[in-house]
C-alpha cells in the first residue's frame, strides 16, 4: 500500500496538483481537521520497504450513513479536493462509488445547510473516483494480482518449506500452529506418517490457498469455488497411498477457509487430519498502480465513470469499479447456490488457469497403457531459482500423458556424451521449492557437438525435447533447428521454456528466475539503505546482473527507490551523469539526505561501476560520501519466490501439453517427423497470454551480439523512475492511452476497447 500512496503523491506533485494525505480511512474524511494534511515530496520518502500503511486505515460505521458522507463532502470542497483515491477491498471501493454518485444531493444539502456557499459547490461540482485493490486475498474480480497477495504468498510459502523441511527429517512430528502476518494464520497437523494439513484463514475466496497449492507442490488443495466430489474421503486416501507408493515422504494438503463439500457442508482442518492421519509470490505492482490511477483522475471528466486500476498480464488497466464489485459478489452468489463451475469462471482467467494446472499435476494418475512417446528435458545455461519447478512439472505432466520422461543432465555437453536418464513422479518430489538446477546445466551451445546429438536422439529414442534455460537455450535451439537440414534426428517437436535472471530471451516478457533475482535485489537495496540510518548524506552505488539487458536494473530501481538507474538500452553520456550528481547534490539539501544509483553490468564499456564510485566520490565531496556494492551471483540463487515456482510449473506442464499435440501432428508412416517453423517453439508471456512462437520468426526482433530483444516492453516505464526519483521535464510515451475496458459479458460479447 505504502508503495501506491509514495507513487500517488510525487506523480501528482509532478504533474502540478496539490496532493492531501487523508489519515484513518473514511474515518478521517469524515472526522476532518488534522485526518486531512497536504503531502509533500519528502513525506513518502524512505517508506517503500514498510508494510501496512503509514497514513492509518479503519472501518468507518459513519461513512455508512449520509450524515457522515454529508461531513466529508464539507471538508473536501472546503479544501478544494475534487478527485479521490482509494486503495481498499470491494467495500471501500463501492462507498467510493456511492460517494460519487450522490456528490450533487451532498453538495446542494450543504448548501441548503448554510455550510458552504455557492461558489464553492461551483468549483467542486463534480468528484473524480479512481481505486486500487488493496487486499492479501486477491479477490477483487477483474485483476490478475492485488496489493499486497504477492506479500502475503512469500510469508504463507516460508512457513510451508518450513515446516515440510522438519517433516522430511522428523516424520513422527505431532502439531505445530504457526501465526503469519496480521491476517493469515498456519495450522499444520502433521500426522506419525508426515501427512502436513495446512489450513489457510484468508477469506471465503482462495486464491492464497490454490496458488500455495501450486508453489509448493501440494498433494490436494480444498477451496471454497469448487468443492471436492462426493466421498471426497475416500479419493483423499486413495491419493494419499498412491504418492506413498511412488516413494513420495511427504504428503501437503492446503485449506482455505470456507472449504465445504458439494452440500456446503464445512470441511475443516481437523476433519482432514482425522481422514489422512492413518495413511501418512508488491512494490512495483503498488508503483505502477498508483502512476495509472493519478493518470486515469486528471484524464476523468464529470461523465466518466468511477474505475479500478487492475493488472492484466503485465499491463495496467482500467475497469469500471462496480462491474467489478458486481462481479466479485456474483462469485459468492454462485457458490451459495452450489453453481461451482460458474465460481471458478467468474474469478478469471488467471484463477482457471491455476486451477486446471492444480488439478492436472495433483488429481490426475498417470495411465496404465503407456504412450510409446520420449519426451526429453534439458537445462542450459546459467542456473536459476524456479528451474526446478519447471522440471517438476513437466515431468509429471508427461506421465499424466502416459509418456516416459528422460532428464538430460548438465546441458548440451550431457546430451552429446548420453547423460540420458529415465526420471519419475517420485525423483522430482520437493523440487518445486529448489533453488538452482537439479539436472545440473552448462553454457556449452551444440555447436560441434551436433552430431553426436543426433546420434543420441536416435539411440535414446527421444521424440521430442524441452530446453529450459536463457539465452543460450534459445541459440541452442535456433541451432538444432539449422541443423534439422544435415541430420534428420533433429526433426522432432522443441519448445524452449526461458529461465534466466536476465530476463533476456525473445519471444517472452518475463523469465522464470527474474523475479527471485528481483526480490533478492530489492530486499539488498533496503538493507543497504537501512543501514545508513544514521548516516546522513550517503550515496550507495550498486551494480545488477543481467548482461546487457537493463530489466532487473530497471524494475529494482522502481521497486527501491533510486535515483537513476544506468543501462545499456538507454545510451547515457558524461552530462547525463553531470545532471545525476547534481540532482543528488539538491536532495541532499532536502530532509532526504540518502541516495541510491543502480548500475546494469553491461551498461557501458566506459562508464564502469568503479568509474561511477570515483566521479560521484569526487564530485559530492563535502556534500555526501559514496559506497560501492556488487551484488554478484547472489542474485541467481535463494529459494524461488511463488512467482517463479508457480511460473515455472505452469509453463512445464503448458509445454508437454503442447507437444503431445505437436507429436499428433508430425506422426507420419509410423515415425515422428517434425520439420516446419512451428514445430520448435519459444513459449513465453505475451502481455497477457502464454503463447508459443516459432524460434526462427524471433531472429529479426534479436540483437544476437547484446543477446537482448530488440522490443522490451518494460522500458517504458522508465520515466516512471525519473518522475519518482523528482527529475524534471520527463518525456512520457502516451502512444499506448489506457482506455476503460469492461468486464461484464452482454448478450455473449466482452464490450470494451484496448490498451
Amino acid at each position: 500500500m505504502n508503495a501506491a500512496v509514495r507513487a500517488t503523491v510525487r506523480v501528482g506533485i509532478y504533474t502540478g496538483a496539490k496532493v492531501y494525505f487523508v489519515h484513518e480511512g473514511y474515518q478521517g474524511l469524515v472526522d476532518g481537521g488534522d485526518n486531512i494534511k497536504p503531502a509533500t515530496w519528502e513525506s513518502v520518502s524512505m517508506m517503500l520497504q514498510l508494510g501496512g500503511t503509514v497514513i492509518g486505515s479503519a472501518r468507518c460505521m459513519d461513512f455508512k450513513e449520509k450524515w457522515g458522507r454529508l461531513k466529508a463532502a464539507c471538508n473536501l470542497v472546503k479544501l478544494g479536493i475534487t478527485n479521490l483515491c482509494v486503495i481498499g477491498g470491494d467495500g471501500s471501493l463501492t462507498g467510493a462509488n456511492q460517494f460519487r454518485t450522490e456528490w450533487s444531493e451532498l453538495l446542494a444539502d450543504l448548501i441548503k445547510q448554510g455550510k458552504i456557499t455557492a461558489e464553492e459547490a461551483k468549483r467542486s461540482s463534480h468528484l473524480n473516483i479512481v481505486g486500487m485493490v488493496g487486499s492479501i486475498d486477491n479477490d477483487f474480480c477483474g485483476t490478475d494480482m492485488t496489493i499486497g497477495t504477492d506479500s502475503a504468498l512469500h510469508r504463507i510459502i516460508e512457513v510451508v518449506d518450513a515446516i515440510t523441511t522438519t517433516s522430511f527429517v522428523m516424520p513422527d512430528c505431532v502439531c505445530m500452529r504457526v501465526r503469519v502476518c496480521v491476517c493469515v494464520h498456519l495450522c499444520a497437523h502433521v500426522s506419525v506418517r508426515a501427512c502436513v494439513c495446512i489450513n489457510i484463514a484468508v477469506c471465503p475466496h482462495s486464491y492464497l490457498a490454490l496458488v500455495t497449492a501450486l508453489a509448493c507442490g501440494a498433494d490436494w488443495v480444498f477451496i471454497p469455488e469448487m468443492p471436492p466430489e462426493d466421498n471426497w474421503e475416500e479419493h483423499l486416501c486413495k491419493r494419499l497411498i498412491a504418492q506413498r507408493e511412488r516413494g513420495s515422504r511427504l504428503n501437503v494438503i492446503i485449506m482455505a477457509e470456507g472449504a465445504q463439500d458439494r452440500k456446503q457442508k464445512p470441511i475443516t482442518c481437523d476433519q482432514v487430519k482425522n481422514v489422512s492421519g492413518g495413511i501418512t509470490q508488491s512494490i512495483e505492482l503498488g508503483s505502477r498502480m498508483g502512476v495509472e490511477a493519478v493518470m486515469a483522475l486528471l484524464e476523468a471528466t464529470p461523465e466518466t465513470p468511477a474505475c479500478v486500476v487492475s493488472l492484466s498480464g503485465n499491463m495496467a488497466i482500467r475497469l469500471p469499479l462496480m462491474e467489478c464489485v458486481q462481479v466479485t459478489k456474483d462469485v459468492t452468489v454462485a457458490m451459495a447456490e452450489g453453481r461451482f463451475e460458474d465460481a471458478v469462471n467468474l474469478r478469471g482467467k488467471s484463477f482457471q488457469n491455476n486451477w486446471n494446472t492444480y488439478k492436472m499435476l495433483a488429481h490426475v494418475n498417470p495411465p496404465e497403457v503407456k504412450s510409446n512417446i520420449n519426451i526429453a528435458i534439458v537445462n542450459v545455461g546459467a542456473p536459476c531459482a524456479g528451474m526446478n519447478a519447471a522440471v517438476r512439472s513437466a515431468v509429471r505432466a508427461g506421465l499424466i500423458q502416459g509418456h516416459q520422461m528422460l532428464a538430460i543432465h548438465d546441458g548440451f555437453d550431457g546430451l552429446a556424451n548420453g547423460q540420458i536418464e529415465p526420471i519419475t513422479w517420485a525423483q522430482v518430489g520437493g523440487w518445486t521449492g529448489k533453488g538452482g538446477s537439479n539436472l545440473g546445466t552448462k553454457r556449452n551451445l551444440p555447436g560441434k557437438n551436433i552430431e553426436q546429438i543426433s546420434l543420441n536422439i536416435a539411440k535414446f529414442n527421444i521424440h521430442s525435447l524441452i530446453i529450459i534455460g536463457g539465452f543460450e537455450a534459445y541459440l541452442g535451439g535456433l541451432e538444432l533447428v539449422t541443423a534439422r537440414e544435415k541430420y534428420e534426428e533433429l526433426c522432432i517437436p522443441m519448445v524452449v521454456i526461458p529461465a534466466t535472471v536476465s530476463n533476456n530471451v525473445p519471444g517472452s516478457d518475463f523469465s522464470i528466475g527474474a523475479d527471485t533475482a528481483l526480490n533478492t535485489i530489492t530486499m539488498t537495496c533496503d538493507r543497504i539503505k537501512q543501514s545508513a540510518a544514521g548516516t546522513k548524506r550517503r550515496v550507495f552505488i550498486i551494480e545488477t546482473m543481467g548482461g546487457y539487458c537493463g530489466y532487473l536494473a530497471t524494475m529494482a530501481g522502481l521497486s527501491s527507490g533510486a535515483d537513476a538507474a544506468y543501462i545499456y538500452e538507454e545510451p547515457f553520456h558524461i552530462h547525463d551523469l553531470e545532471l545525476n550528481v547534481v540532482h543528488l547534490i539538491e536532495k541532499m539539501k532536502t530532509s532526504v539526505k540518502r541516495g541510491l544509483i543502480l548500475r546494469n553490468s553491461n551498461a557501458n564499456d566506459n562508464y564502469t561501476t568503479q568509474f561511477l564510485y570515483n566521479l560521484y566520490s569526487e564530485e559530492g565531496k563535502g556534500t555526501f560520501d559514496c559506497r560501492m556494492n556488487i551484488l554478484g551471483h547472489m542474485q541467481q540463487g535463494g529459494t524461488p519466490t511463488p512467482f517463479d515456482r508457480n511460473f515455472g510449473t505452469k509453463m512445464g506442464a503448458k509445454s508437454v501439453l503442447w507437444l503431445t499435440d505437436k507429436l499428433k501432428e508430425c506422426y507420419r508412416h509410423g515415425r515422428i517427423f517434425a520439420n516446419t517453423p512451428d514445430s520448435a517453439c519459444v513459449l513465453g508471456m505475451k502481455r497477457r497470454s502464454l503463447i508459443f512462437q516459432p524460434l526462427t520468426s524471433l531472429k529479426e526482433d534479436t540483437d544476437f551480439e547484446h543477446r537482448i530483444p530488440k522490443t522490451e516492453w518494460w522500458l517504458k516505464l522508465r520515466p516512471i523512475l525519473k518522475i519518482l526519483a523528482r527529475y524534471e521535464a520527463v518525456e512520457i510515451d502516451t502512444s499506448e492511452v489506457a482506455a476503460m475496458e469492461h468486464i461484464i459479458k452482454k448478450t455473449g460479447e466482452i464490450k470494451g476497447g484496448k490498451i
